[in-house]
Formats: C-alpha cells, structure tokens, sequence
C-alpha cells in the first residue's frame, strides 16, 4: 500500500512538473511574449478600416451638406490633401521618436503615451462638429496613431527571434485583419440602420474602446531587450546617433548600403499599397458605387487578407521572404492597372478580393524582412526612418492620386501614378534583395548558433522585467534553485 502511495504521489509529482516544465519551456515562453504583441494588432486594426472605410464616406456627407458648395470630388481631393498631411508630419517626428525609444526604458512609455492619445481622439471624432473642425482632430489623432505603430514595429526584435520573425508579423496582420471586422461590422450595422446623428458617436467611442482593450496587454507584459545605455543628455545624444548612423563616413551601422537600398525600394511600392489602403473608397464613392456595397467590398478584403497573410507566413518558412514580396509587387502593379479601367461595381468587389490577397502579406514580410536585415538595437531610430519611407512616402502617393484627379476630372486616371510607383518599385527591391542575401545568411547562422547557447534560456532571462515575469510566475522547482537564475533577475531588476 505505502509503495502505491508514493507511486501515485510520484505520478502526480511527475505530471506537475511536466506541466510546469511546459509553462516555463523556451518556446511556451517566447509566444507567451509574442501574443500581446499580435493582439495590439487587432485593437489598432479597428481604427484603420474605420478611417479606410467610414470615414471617408462620413467626411464626403459634412464636406458636401449645409450649403457649403462643395462637390463630392472636392471631398475626395480634400481628403487626399488631408493624408498627405498627415503622412509628412509623421516622417518628421518618427525617426526622432524612433531614436529615443532605442534608450533603455523609453520604447514602452512612448508607445503607451501615442496609442492613448490615439484613443482619446478616436472617441472624440464622435462629437457634433463642422468638417474643418473634424478634418483637424482627424490629422491630430491620425498622426498619433501612425507614430504607435512606428514603436510597435520596433518592438518585434524584442519579442521574437529571426526564426519566426516572418510567422509572428505575419499573425500580426492576419488577427488585425480579422479580429478588427467585430468593430467593423458594428459599426456598420449602426450606420445602415440608426441616424447619423447618433449611429457615428457610438461607432466611434466602440472602436476606441476596442483599440484601448487591446493595448493594455502589451504595456503590461513588454520588455525591452535590445537597448543602448541612456547619457546624461539623452535628446541631444539621440539626434546625434540620427544623423550619425546614415549620414557619416565613419558610421558603424552593419549593413548600411543593404538598408539604404531597401529604404528607396520600400519608398516606391509601399507608397503605392498605402495609396491604395487610404484612397479606395474614396475612389469608389466618387465613381458613385453603392455605400453597401462598398463597405462589405472593403470587409471581403479583411476577411480574405486573414488567411492570405497567415499562408504568407507559414510559405515564408519555405520559400525566401524576397521572393514573396516580388510576387506580392508585381500583383499590386496588375491591381493599380485594373483600377485604371474600373467602372462597375462588380469590380470593384474583385478589386477587394485581389487587394486582400497580397496586402497583408506584403506588409508583414516586408517587416519582417526590414527585421533581418538591422542591428536590433537601432530599431527605434531605423523604423522611424523606414517610416519616412513608407507612410512617409504615401505623402507623395495621395497627393499624385488627388492632384492627377482634379486635373482630369477622372477618378480612375488618378490611379495611373499607383501603377508606376510599384513598377519602379519593383526593380529596385530586386536588385536590393540580392545585396542583402549575404548578410541576411550571416544573420540567421548567429541566431541559430545563439538559439542551441547552453545558456541561451540565462540569457533570456536577463532581459525579463517584473512586469514580464508575471507572465511566467510558475517556475519550476529546479530554477527557483538556480543561483544563476536568481543573479540574472537581480540584476534586471
């Protein structure tokens, strides 16, 4: 009898640790700390279709009612003014931003401060207000939450490895794309069946709160694991670091004509996919499409880009990141050709389809693969550089589109600069990606080598915050042992 009891309590002692070895195991550990960071995704995600879908339409009803005059293409045009705005004034702050959060301890607080007054102003759009009044506190909290997403994007080294850097960007835009359709489809239910009046606020304080839901989790449990030690002056050394690392002879950076190649070529058919992210339903509306149809057009592209961009991810692992983004370009130049020739309604619903296909998994890789190829410790200042490439650039983008528009009197011809700035794109990312094939291979033999460190998991543990740590609070009995295990977390705190 006493040699089943200890039998029976060995059992139980053995399938407690087995759980708890489970818990605290490297790979249960590292998606632990890559989950908040993906859900971040579907709370921001929200916004963007509520500014890509409802926004436009809402703008275009203030822009043209009350006796202001004014027609729907110069809703259209004001609008696309209004982007472009936005997009300048974001790649002048970010690389500012970008490169304070790259101290010790500042990427979250700055990340947290952005997301909020984001929210803030989200709810805020649904007070009662002239278009200009609107239009302002639009570009206010556009800019806020364009400058979160620059120190979210450069938390992903933080969080993840280079072995599933693809995978993890990839989930990121695939739960946005869905997760946001919830908000989304409420919104829209709200806006087909109760009066504007009171249908927009309550869309509005819905998709801010969502958006604040989703944020908690990530101030919480983030932590920062690549950093430079803080100066005494630390504004003044960060400006310094800025032009530093791009723009002097002597700078250190690695890989810094790879960078530079990658920056131009992203400039150019990145500007073209956040043209047509921020001009699409203008464009439909303006060619008289249904406001119906438009909307479910627009939530087939959510729905169709979950998957898409998953699959993107998981092909990753098998195919080269390159040449995924390559195809995911040249799909791009055939749908801002489409565009150009586009004139019913259901085709614009193949428009959505073909946008949703290739969308999130160009944005995700080409994260991901910005990832690759910089030092993580400048990620804050490369990705608020990489931003006046990429949302920065669509400045040039929108403006095209609204200046080409107004001159012909021609929605579809204002698609014809889309077209040419994927083309260039397009030859530029080929010839980048084959400079950047070397280091991109030194990279990933690093990673792997630290990844089999017998004391990769000490390393690891180094960079955990009391904050990160509530994630992992069961510990094993042997850790909690470990002398080691205990000085590494004195010493981070």
């Amino acid at each position: 009898m006493q040699n089943q009891t200890q039998t029976a309590s060995g059992g139980t002692a053995l399938r407690a640790k087995v759980r708890t070895d489970g818990r605290n195991s490297p790979i249960y550990r590292q998606k632990k700390k890559e989950l908040p960071w993906i859900l971040y995704d579907v709370g921001n995600s929200a916004f963007t279709l509520l500014v890509s879908a409802i926004l436009p339409i809402y703008f275009n009803a203030l822009v043209t009612g009350a006796g202001t005059g004014l027609t729907e293409t110069d809703a259209t045009a004001i609008w696309g003014y209004a982007a472009s705005g936005v997009t300048l004034c974001v790649a002048v702050i970010s690389p500012i931003l970008g490169s304070l959060t790259d101290y010790k301890g500042f990427k979250k607080p700055f990340f947290f401060f952005s997301a909020m007054l984001g929210v803030l102003g989200c709810a805020a759009l649904g007070i009662p207000m002239g278009w200009v009044a609107f239009l302002a506190l639009f570009i206010v909290t556009k800019i806020c939450y364009s400058v979160s997403l620059v120190f979210y994007d450069a938390m992903l080294p933080d969080i993840t490895d280079f072995k599933r850097v693809d995978i993890v960007s990839s989930k990121g835009y695939a739960w946005g794309y869905i997760g946001s359709c919830i908000p989304f489809l409420i919104s829209i239910a709200l806006v087909l069946t109760v009066d504007t009046a009171i249908s927009m606020p309550i869309a509005f304080i819905l998709n801010a709160l969502w958006w604040l839901g989703f944020t908690i989790p990530l101030t919480k449990t983030y932590t920062q694991k690549h950093f430079i030690a803080r100066g005494e002056k630390v504004f003044k050394q960060s400006l310094g670091k800025l032009t530093h690392l791009l723009f002097s002879k002597k700078s250190t950076l690695k890989n810094k004509k790879g960078i530079i190649l990658y920056l131009l070529a992203f400039f150019l058919y990145i500007d073209g996919v956040y043209t047509v992210i921020d001009m699409a339903t203008s464009f439909g509306t303006a060619l008289g499409f249904d406001q119906t149809g438009l909307l479910l057009a627009l939530l087939v592209t959510q729905i169709v880009a979950f998957p898409s961009a998953i699959a993107f991810g998981k092909i990753a692992e098998k195919l080269s990141n390159e040449l995924l983004i390559t195809i995911s370009i040249c799909a791009y130049t055939f749908v801002g050709i489409f565009a150009v020739f586009m004139t019913e309604v259901w085709e614009f619903w193949v428009l959505a389809a073909m946008v949703g296909l290739f969308q999130g998994g160009i944005q995700a890789l080409s994260r991901s693969y910005f990832t690759k190829i910089i030092p993580p410790e400048h990620s804050g200042t490369l990705f608020g550089i990489l931003d006046i490439f990429g949302k920065g650039a669509a400045f040039f983008g929108t403006l095209l589109v609204a200046v080409v528009t107004q001159a012909t009197n021609s929605v579809n011809l204002g698609a014809i600069p889309i077209v040419c700035l994927f083309v260039a794109g397009l030859a530029l990312f080929i010839v980048t990606a084959k400079h950047n094939k070397k280091y991109i291979a030194e990279t990933a033999a690093t990673d792997k080598t630290g990844s089999n460190d017998e004391n990769s998991d000490e390393k690891m543990s180094v960079d955990l915050t009391p904050e990160a740590e509530i994630i992992n609070q069961v510990q094993s009995e042997s850790e909690a042992q470990n002398t080691g295990g205990t000085q590494n977390k004195d010493s981070t705190e």
